[in-house]
């Protein structure tokens, strides 16, 4: 849903940049009706990409345009538009958009959905919870009225929109919504144009659901069947399978750590290694997070959970450089994770670097973590002295002190 705040930001940042409706319009590339309706508040929903357009063309961000403040936690956000979005049958009513079309072609729901994704991994909240409600119906749409190829592309784009749902739930702590949006990324998987290989990513969101629920060996048996399903040959150089493959080991093997299982755990995430390294790159995508710096970031994490942060810190050394794209948010936690290892072996001033670090190179997800929280507090009650301003700014962007002291 559109935020309450966002026809009179639009007023105010196109006045404030001396452009009429008609000069704004062009700029952006959108119709003049379109800013006339969300300007007037007319129209309750906008989609993302116009937001973005909008927002490029005023020079501002879609928060500014939006109104609205990153959250400390994911869980103090609004969660009604989502439990809405995920848990309507078709449209959802009331529904009343500011652009004219109401039907979004394939190739531009594509292009939204991956915006809509990128602001999952990267920890922008509030941008992702106005978007994803427009996302769903918009593909519900094109998936009842499309046909022949264009409805099974829709449907994997459905179904990409229901784990995006999933996941932001999970974070939220909903775990019954994030449930039901994996259920039903995997009914649109099944009838997308890439059954076999969206059903196994549907699959991966499902399993983390399960660890989060505490149902640890359900979550490591799926895992491993859903692997074993997708798993590439062993001169198999699909990118895409692999990074599946071994994500689904990834999530059998937290369930494994999580149960007291350690030795399970390092024998899930060598086969996931091994997969690693035949992949030889690094990738993120809609589809999977993979590749050899990757699998090491996760052996690390599962060393960790394991109970021997010295042997975590040590496997941290031997960690190789990225060949392609991990995300910041990845590394950011990995960063935190060591920052909670530190704090376990009394290196404090390490264990700061190490949340500064994650700080800078995801700011928003991290300061939405609830590790990176508990660390920080511990950290706080240890000090015993003002230890300067640095640290004052980590204790405010992790939301133990409020920022305006």
């Amino acid at each position: 849903m559109t935020g309450h705040a966002l026809p009179e930001n639009l007023a105010r940042y196109r006045k404030a940049r001396d452009l009429s409706q008609e000069r704004l319009a062009e700029a952006a590339g959108v119709s003049v009706d379109t800013v006339s309706r969300i300007e007037q508040g007319s129209r309750t929903t906008t989609r993302p990409d116009t937001l973005r357009k909008l927002a490029h063309a005023l020079g501002v961000t879609v928060a500014d345009l939006l109104g609205t403040a990153p959250a400390h936690r994911a869980a103090d956000l609004a969660v009604t538009p989502l439990r809405h979005a995920i848990t309507a049958i078709d449209d959802l009513p009331g529904l009343d958009f500011a652009e004219a079309q109401d039907v979004v072609p394939l190739d531009e729901l594509v292009k939204t959905t991956h915006g809509t994704w990128r602001a999952y991994v990267d920890g922008r909240h509030v941008e992702l919870l106005h978007a994803l409600p427009t996302v769903l119906v918009d593909a519900r749409r094109l998936a009842r009225t499309a046909h022949g190829d264009e409805k099974a592309g829709a449907h994997r784009v459905l179904s990409t929109a229901y784990r995006l749902g999933a996941g932001m739930a999970g974070r939220m702590g909903f775990d019954d919504l994030a449930w039901s949006s994996a259920e039903r990324a995997l009914d649109a998987a099944r009838h997308s144009d890439a059954p076999h290989v969206e059903t196994a990513i549907s699959m991966r969101y499902l399993v983390w659901t399960l660890v989060r629920q505490g149902r640890l060996d359900d979550a490591e048996r799926v895992a491993v069947k859903a692997a074993e399903q997708i798993q590439p040959t062993m001169l198999d150089r699909d990118a895409t399978r692999a990074g599946i493959f071994g994500n689904l080991l990834f999530n059998a093997a937290t369930a494994a750590v999580t149960a007291g299982r350690a030795e399970r755990a390092d024998d899930l995430l060598a086969e996931a290694q091994a997969a690693a390294v035949r992949a030889r790159s690094d990738s993120a995508s809609e589809a999977a997070i993979f590749g050899p710096r990757v699998a090491a970031l996760q052996l690390v994490d599962s060393t960790a959970r394991a109970g021997d942060p010295e042997k975590a810190l040590q496997l941290a050394l031997s960690v190789p450089e990225a060949r392609g794209e991990v995300p910041a948010f990845w590394e950011a936690g990995h960063r935190l994770r060591l920052a909670a290892a530190s704090l376990q072996l009394r290196q404090d001033r390490q264990a700061l670097r190490y949340l500064a670090e994650a700080r800078d190179l995801a700011p928003d997800w991290a300061r939405s973590q609830p590790l990176g929280e508990a660390v920080m507090r511990r950290l706080l009650e240890r000090a015993p002295r003002r230890l300067g301003p640095e640290f004052a700014r980590l204790a405010a962007h992790f939301g133990v002190v409020s920022s305006d002291r």
